[in-house]
């Protein structure tokens, strides 16, 4: 709350009046707080909003004009100090910032006796939310520096567009910092003015609140829900993170440095769009009207370093048997499947499956958004497009696989088959592109296949259910089935081969599985992974042309 004092050119007190809102207008008019008479006084001329640091003072006069201390301001001015002397017309304006002061004044001291004991107990609660009240103030003189920032970074016409990232990153930290070194006197005790400064620069010009997120290796999945409900997966577990953005705008502007360098476009006409970071960590975000809460992104991270099948022997995903079985069939050109739920780790895996390619082979990629990272010389990349501001010039995952086809590929690697894409990635698998690799969304090897149907059908083709197992009996090869468990750990759960038609259904054998055993004290997965006894059909294919393979590994666990 403050108070706003008139007083004419004689010193006479012409009138005063509190403004309990946030932002008060004064004028000729009388839709004002408080109306001032005089041909040099415009309807509107003068906006008093009070922030964290201080009261503004906004020029509404469209040319009338505004004085502080006899100097006319430029657009806006502040924070005000009591001692500043506001000229409008002939009159002077002073503003006093005013304590709210309870009316029951009279019987305060009967109240805090009554209240003694309530204090106590709620001295430790208000400790426990000492860092939460730390942050929120981070935030709010955030907000205030940042829009200072935008409103210095106007008025001095900087042109960055011509600027280095660097110069650019340069120039406005030295303007942050000027701006937080001017409100410096009003800045609490306990706000570091470098740790404020960060936070501004990396929301003005960086990814806001995501930058920190990004640096910590120990998260995998950053969930932006609002503004100020951010959260983060570790290990597995959901935790709500302490880090917040200042604002939506602060949000929408993150999503247009992500996707600007990608030519992609997100606003009403076309709320949604996926796109990747410079390390190739998947992006989707999602903005109102679609998003009622406000602007929503989704980060799947990737690890700055490669995973590989020791990695994955660590974490428990598989054993060094599956390890040495799914080896041989990259190498040996089966067609593999991985298939899971989302977030069960397929496309890592698939990144693993891909450095068992021969460095000799021409590989060819699609993708949505550009996730895979392979090791081989000769990879071909592409990705797909999204529709421009016309509805015009969209590419999709299918037109790109059938371009693929007359790309000479030894093999196809697909990010992910969701729709009729399925129909031309067998059709390529059936027609000599052996050893070609890709994803699907299901829970089970044989619901996998359901879905295979289903996407096929999608591709508009009137085919019969009878044709297109056909097609998949001798298509694919292998299943990879991947899990999320509970827990947070991610585990192979099937590993199949897939040896024909019979009957109109097509025959799918398990050659190891994870069996699951319950949970140990501390709530995670028990289990093992044991194969099945069954010989896979290629490995005796293999034996007979004289390829050394290794038979024991199909051996079942002794009981």
């Amino acid at each position: 709350m403050f108070e706003i004092k008139i007083v004419d050119k004689k010193g006479r007190d012409v009138d005063s009046v509190r403004c309990g809102a946030d932002s008060c207008e004064i004028g000729s008019s009388r839709d004002g707080i408080l109306r001032i008479r005089g041909w040099r006084v415009a309807p509107r001329h003068a906006k008093f909003t009070k922030e964290l640091s201080g009261v503004f003072v906004e020029d509404l006069s469209n040319g009338y004009g505004i004085t502080v201390n006899g100097d006319v301001i430029d657009g806006r001015y502040g924070p005000v100090q009591e001692s500043d002397d506001l000229g409008i017309a002939n009159y002077t304006i002073g503003i006093t910032s005013v304590d709210v002061v309870d009316e029951q004044s009279s019987n305060e001291d009967s109240f805090v006796d009554d209240t003694n004991e309530l204090n106590i107990e709620t001295t430790v609660t208000e400790q426990s939310n000492g860092q939460d009240d730390l942050r929120s103030q981070y935030m709010e003189w955030a907000r205030f520096s940042h829009q200072e920032l935008l409103r210095q970074m106007d008025l001095r016409r900087m042109q960055l567009d011509e600027l280095t990232p660097e110069l650019v990153r340069e120039q406005l930290s030295a303007l942050v910092k000027e701006i937080i070194a001017s409100a410096a006197s009003r800045l609490p005790a306990e706000i570091d003015q470098e740790k404020l400064s960060k936070i501004v620069l990396d929301e003005a010009i960086g990814l806001g609140a995501l930058e920190e997120l990004l640096a910590n290796e120990d998260i995998t999945e950053i969930m932006v829900n609002a503004y100020n409900d951010i959260y983060v997966e570790k290990a597995g577990k959901l935790t709500k993170s302490e880090v917040t953005f200042t604002s939506n705008d602060a949000v929408m502007a993150t999503i247009e440095r992500i996707i600007s360098p990608l030519g992609r476009r997100i606003d009403e006409s076309s709320p949604m769009v996926d796109a990747r970071l410079p390390d190739g960590s998947r992006v989707n975000a999602i903005i109102p009207p679609l998003a009622l809460r406000g602007p929503c992104i989704t980060i799947r991270k990737f690890s700055e370093r490669k995973l590989t099948d020791r990695d994955l022997i660590r974490f428990a995903t598989l054993n060094e048997s599956m390890v040495t079985f799914i080896r041989m069939c990259v190498e040996q050109r089966k067609n593999i499947i991985v298939s899971g739920g989302t977030g069960s780790g397929k496309t890592t895996l698939l990144n693993i499956l891909s450095n068992y390619i021969p460095i000799t082979e021409r590989v060819v990629t699609v993708e949505d958004a550009a996730e895979l990272k392979l090791v081989q010389p000769h990879v071909v990349s592409l990705e797909a497009r999204p529709a421009n501001m016309e509805g015009r010039g969209q590419v999709t995952i299918r037109d790109l696989v059938k371009n693929c086809l007359r790309m000479r590929p030894d093999r196809i690697v697909v990010g992910e088959c969701r729709g009729g894409e399925a129909l031309d990635m067998l059709q390529a698998m059936n027609t000599g592109h052996d050893g070609s690799l890709t994803t699907a969304h299901a829970n089970t090897p044989r619901d996998m296949l359901r879905r295979m149907e289903v996407m096929v059908l999608m591709a508009g083709m009137d085919l019969p259910v009878s044709a297109i197992r056909e097609q998949i009996g001798s298509a694919v090869h292998i299943v990879i089935q991947q899990s999320r468990f509970g827990d947070g750990t991610r585990k192979i759960t099937n590993i199949s081969e897939i040896t024909g038609i019979e009957s109109g259904t097509i025959q799918l054998n398990d050659i190891f599985r994870y069996q699951q055993n319950g949970f140990d004290d501390d709530g995670q997965v028990k289990g093992e992974f044991m194969a099945t006894g069954m010989v896979p059909k290629f490995y005796e294919e293999l034996r007979e042309r004289g390829v050394e393979v290794d038979m024991s590994i199909f051996q079942e666990p002794v009981a």
